[in-house]
């Protein structure tokens, strides 16, 4: 085990097509991990090792892996996440174990979608960020641009550590401005040479570091003094404050390279080791007591109870493969582990460093590790792993509402049960994706974050399964919600051969802000006189299983307040299942009289187009019944922004490339439910 301090936690991040995975190939390349580079265009990158992401040229699966760099070697955990938003679950529950992150943005793009998005959820768990401007060797190239949109548009303070040496076809390397020296790349040397500044950069360099200075001085009191002096302040002493300010989250280092012409990979390992934290420099791993729900805190020492989060589940050729990251202890193959969740124990049969889909099999892990473990029946995303003598949880990982479905059904019903393995298997490992079985017509349904999703599903259950599988036409998963306050009363009563059911429930709704979800509230606890509790519970799950099911067209409520206002009881009927079903009706028949409304979900699509294909392009999101935010500029092309209905947008991509020549790109998230037919 390399020594805590020498260990760095890490990511890699971005919106699609931003560079993630070729700079990865370049970091197990310099690292000596590997002694060949792939091309992601090519379907040779060792991190893109699924079938569906050589073919697509996209990274589907958050792949981790291992390398060393520096002197002393540092030991760096490394994950490459996906940049498709599809697949955002994947960089979530990364970022939930990672002490730091590479934010690699396109100098041409700027601040895309998606980097907005994994930035956000880096902010959610505190991940200290540098940053990598990448593609300087574009046309169109402007890091300055992105780092403005950096600040204005994500709220950080970028603190650029390097100026450019020329930019598109003249991009030679960079200006170290802590060391004032340039840093140049030969076209036939992948190692790069410091020498002086070039002439004409000497009073841009002074500048800039001029500006580097200023800002490090917000974070650190006695570079603060020396600017004000006037004093000079030396590289150590910037680094030192560069190093305290992204740690607390304060700065963002940025630095500047071309990736795939083996540009800028080497300052940016060393700025991973100077600037991001060890496993030591990061808050002690808190959790709760899952007894009494008291405060616990786990502190990286091998001495103290063993902890660990699984963040990730993945099945090899039947087999389950669960990711930890260990926070405290130690856990050796062998070993028991308890399991707060499910409250049993299980058994860890192996332990696995991983590179890739590849693993080497280890005797222990420790504090930062991040691992793979087998002989893990029950775990599953988000869960703790502890010692059982010392139980803690850990906040699980919060997954995302699928917003797209289509039936399934084999091609024969000798392959229903294989689909039905092959599917729960899926489930198993994707927290975003959903089986259920539509009463009504008895189809077995899927339901994921987009049709790229579906499609990877589909395939992976031809490839890994060998079940061939009819899809229908994607349909849009709708959500209700009421419109209007509304109380209503309900009387259950019956009277079985040895008892009488008796149960009477008050209940009003009311409708609440968009995205706030539902609210269950007992409006009878303050009484002076409150029924028994066990009937007032039994009222109180009968309004949340009365949710799940709108009284519009039976998708479930979001959004609505549902408050039991009163209940009445009969002395000789004391069944609490009448209450359950007497405040259930009442809550039906309030939504009835509250206006139901069916919401579908809005996507927040970018469309960047050249100039003279934007009217068609516009014209056709109108259509479509987008709500346009914005008509700017990217570099030089158009820049559209819109809000559109998901039922608008299937087949778009082939659409949109037909209005422009196949010259634009587009994005799209999923931004809120908002009422069905609104501006289409």
């Amino acid at each position: 085990m390399a020594k805590l301090e020498l260990v760095r936690n890490i990511g890699i991040v971005a919106h699609i097509d931003a560079g993630k995975t070729t700079v990865t190939e370049r970091f197990l390349y310099y690292s000596g991990r590997i002694h060949r580079m792939g091309e992601v265009h090519d379907g040779q990158a060792q991190m893109d090792w699924m079938p569906q992401e050589q073919e697509r040229g996209i990274t589907i699966t958050a792949a981790a892996t291992t390398l060393e760099w520096g002197t002393p070697a540092h030991e760096l955990h490394l994950i490459d996440t996906p940049g498709h938003v599809d697949f955002t679950i994947e960089v979530e529950r990364s970022l939930r174990v990672l002490d730091g992150v590479v934010t690699v943005f396109c100098s041409v793009g700027g601040v895309e979608p998606q980097s907005e998005t994994v930035w956000r959820q880096a902010e959610k768990f505190h991940v200290p960020r540098i940053a990598f401007v990448n593609k300087l060797d574009r046309v169109g190239a402007d890091p300055d641009s992105v780092i403005t949109e950096i600040h204005e548009r994500l709220g950080a303070t970028a603190a650029p550590v390097q100026i450019p040496i020329g930019l598109e076809d003249h991009f030679d390397g960079v200006v170290d401005l802590l060391q004032m020296e340039a840093i140049t790349w030969a076209s036939s040397s992948d190692e790069p040479k410091r020498g002086p500044i070039p002439e004409q950069l000497v009073e841009a360099a002074k500048a800039a570091r001029e500006r580097l200075v200023e800002i490090v001085a917000d974070v650190d009191d006695n570079i603060a003094n020396k600017f004000l002096a006037e004093e000079p302040v030396s590289a150590e002493e910037i680094a030192a404050a560069l190093r305290a300010g992204c740690i607390a989250n304060k700065i963002v280092p940025v630095l500047l390279g071309a990736a795939l012409r083996n540009r800028g990979i080497q300052p940016l390992l060393d700025a991973v080791i100077a600037y991001l934290p060890s496993p030591l420099e990061c808050p002690p791993a808190v959790g709760h007591d899952p007894h009494d729900g008291s405060r616990l805190e786990r502190p990286p020492k091998p001495k103290a109870p063993f902890s660990a989060l699984a963040f990730k589940v993945q099945m090899e050729q039947g087999r389950k493969v669960v990711y930890l990251r260990v926070y405290s202890g130690r856990l050796e193959p062998g070993h028991e582990v308890y399991n707060p969740r499910v409250g049993k124990k299980e058994k860890v049969a192996r332990l696995f460093k991983v590179h890739a889909n590849r693993r080497e099999r280890i005797q222990q892990a420790g504090p930062g590790d991040i691992v793979a473990a087998m002989g893990l029946k029950l775990a599953g995303t988000g869960d703790t792993l502890c010692d059982s003598t010392a139980q803690i949880m850990y906040e699980p990982i919060d997954s995302y509402e699928p917003v797209i479905s289509r039936a399934i059904e084999p091609r024969t019903l000798a392959e229903k049960e294989k689909l039905d393995f092959g599917l729960a298997k899926i489930v198993e490992e994707d927290p975003t994706f959903v089986v259920s079985e539509d009463e009504e017509t008895g189809q077995t349904l899927i339901r994921g974050m987009g049709e790229l999703h579906l499609d990877i599903i589909v395939d992976r259950l031809l490839r890994e399964y060998n079940v061939d599988a009819r899809v229908g036409k994607p349909q849009v998963v709708y959500r209700e919600t009421v419109l209007a306050s509304a109380e209503a009363e309900h009387v259950f009563e019956r009277q079985l051969e040895e008892e009488q059911l008796f149960g009477q429930a008050r209940v009003k709704v009311e409708p609440l802000e968009r995205g706030s979800g539902m609210q269950y509230v007992d409006g009878i606890a303050a009484s002076d006189s409150p029924p028994p509790a066990a009937f007032v519970t039994a009222a109180m799950e009968g309004l949340k299983e009365a949710s799940f099911a709108g009284v519009h067209s039976g998708f479930p409520l979001v959004d609505v307040k549902a408050t039991l206002l009163s209940i009445a009881t009969r002395d000789e009927a004391r069944n609490p299942v009448a209450f359950k079903v007497a405040a259930g009706e009442a809550f039906r028949r309030a939504c009835r009289e509250a206006k139901p409304a069916l919401l579908e979900p809005i996507m927040a699509v970018e469309v960047v187009v050249p100039e003279e294909f934007m009217g068609e392009v516009l014209g056709d999101l109108s259509q479509r019944g987008g709500d346009i935010e914005e008509v700017g500029f990217r570099g030089q092309q158009r820049l559209l922004r819109a809000k559109v209905p998901m039922r608008q947008m299937f087949g778009y991509s082939t659409r949109v490339r037909s209005l422009s020549q196949g010259r634009a790109n587009f994005t799209m998230r999923f931004d809120s439910f908002d009422a069905a037919g609104a501006g289409s």
